[in-house]
């Protein structure tokens, strides 16, 4: 018999849409099932898409925890894990009833967490939903509810910025930096915070000041200084950073956030790029969110044709390093188009690379900040040999239903790597595109 200390979790099916194995995650407590949920996983089990493997992989871990038996009161998780408890459609509360349509499967589920709430008062039953409407629906009719939290940044105010500034740095460390052995140690500058590997430093005082970075091999700050790729030259000291950490062949995981127009999808294209000797192949991806209630398959025209316009922005930074590269106006787009017929260089949807490994790839990632954390590892844990990865976006602009700044895959990605030696990450917070786009992104 359950103990009256321990809770009850009625889960949506947008939950196990975002995390397939959520079931572990709610310790000692008991996981309550809708009939519903189940209903509209069967919906979501064919396809390609991450959605499609998380139904998949659920509805299978569901048959495995069953086996034989029947959900009559519920089964075992696991040890030390609550029951897993299937719920039937129940006639609609007499509470709900003059407010909700009976048909709608979000109103189905909000139902089976009223009545459970109602039936048992003696134990907290709550609503665990990333659908904001449905949590403000369970708490106009006094219904806990929940986002899914357990991959949620926990303060996005202390997020990893990559870099730091270190004052009043004495002019002789900043001349043995610049010049004489272009290398400091890091206890020379008594920092109150201790340095991540691979992090950039501004040293500064008064007059003078130097960049550098922590080389992680020593753990020392070594000096850098200005580097371009493919004819793209940084603006700014956050660029700059940026630019070394996407030519660095040491570093093989690369965060790159910021807002829109700091250049941050440009910049890693063009190290791409100038380093494509290095690899058999350049891809860059960006997954599809449409911003309409309308899917792919609702709109004309063939695959490539429903998929040019959400690449474009990715072409559009192609031309601008076409632009800056090649001179002669007949050999302009000759050049790259070579490497895009040769699939040396490949621009894709994300869902394009499920099931592949890739090996000896400049993998760059695009819009990370609309996927899920579990889609990012999905994507990672696909690295072979000789490749390096890079993710771009704005943790503050997610197009993603379900996703926000504490949830998306971006955000988790950059809390989880910081520390480890073959990953950095950098913040670009000023904008290059023109003044009219900086204008617009602060102000609007």
């Amino acid at each position: 018999m359950a103990s009256k200390n321990t809770k009850l979790f009625v889960l949506d099916t947008n939950v196990i849409l975002h995390d397939s194995a959520c079931l572990h995650q709610f310790k000692e407590h008991d996981v309550v099932l809708p009939i519903t949920v189940l209903e509209e996983l069967d919906r979501f089990k064919k396809g390609n898409e991450t959605l499609n493997f998380h139904a998949r992989h659920f509805l299978k871990e569901l048959d495995e925890i069953s086996g034989d038996g029947v959900f009559n009161g519920g089964l075992p998780i696991g040890k030390n894990k609550g029951l897993l408890i299937i719920k039937l459609d129940r006639k609609f509360h007499p509470d709900l009833k003059p407010h909700f349509e009976d048909a709608k499967p979000d109103h189905k589920i909000l139902n089976c967490a009223y009545c459970l709430a109602k039936e048992t008062p003696q134990r907290e039953v709550t609503l665990v939903t990333k659908d904001v409407n449905l949590r403000m629906k369970a708490k106009a009719v006094h219904l806990i509810a929940e986002d899914y939290q357990t991959d949620h940044v926990k303060d996005i105010s202390t997020i990893y910025k990559g870099y730091r500034f270190e004052e009043n740095v004495s002019r002789e460390l900043i001349h043995k930096l610049c010049h004489d052995e272009k290398k400091i140690p890091l206890k020379s500058l008594k920092s109150r915070s201790q340095f991540h590997p691979n992090e950039f430093v501004v040293v500064r005082n008064k007059e003078f000041s130097a960049l550098g970075y922590v080389d992680p091999s020593d753990m020392v700050i070594k000096h850098i200084t200005k580097v371009n790729a493919s004819g793209i030259k940084p603006r700014n000291v956050e660029q700059m950073f940026a630019l070394h950490a996407l030519l660095n062949e040491d570093i093989r995981l690369v965060t790159v956030s910021g807002k829109a127009g700091t250049g941050k999808t440009l910049l890693a294209l063009a190290a791409a790029l100038e380093q494509r000797d290095n690899y058999k192949q350049v891809f860059l991806a960006r997954p599809i969110v449409a911003l309409s209630n309308k899917d792919l398959g609702y709109l004309p025209g063939s695959v490539d044709e429903k998929i040019n316009p959400y690449m474009q922005p990715l072409y559009d930074n192609l031309g601008v390093i076409q632009d800056k590269l090649i001179e002669n106006i007949e050999r302009k787009g000759k050049k790259f188009q070579k490497l895009l017929d040769e699939e040396k260089l490949v621009i894709a949807p994300l869902a394009y690379i499920r099931g592949r490994s890739l090996v000896d790839t400049y993998f760059i990632v695009d819009e990370a900040q609309n996927l899920t954390p579990h889609e990012i590892k999905t994507i990672i844990t696909r690295a072979g040999e000789n490749t390096k990865m890079v993710f771009t976006g704005d943790i503050f602009q997610i197009d993603h239903p379900y996703l926000d700044i504490y949830s998306n895959g971006l955000s988790y990605l950059i809390d989880k790597m910081q520390g480890q030696k073959i990953y950095t990450h950098i913040f670009l917070e000023k904008g290059e595109r023109s003044h009219l786009a900086e204008l617009a992104s602060d102000l609007l």
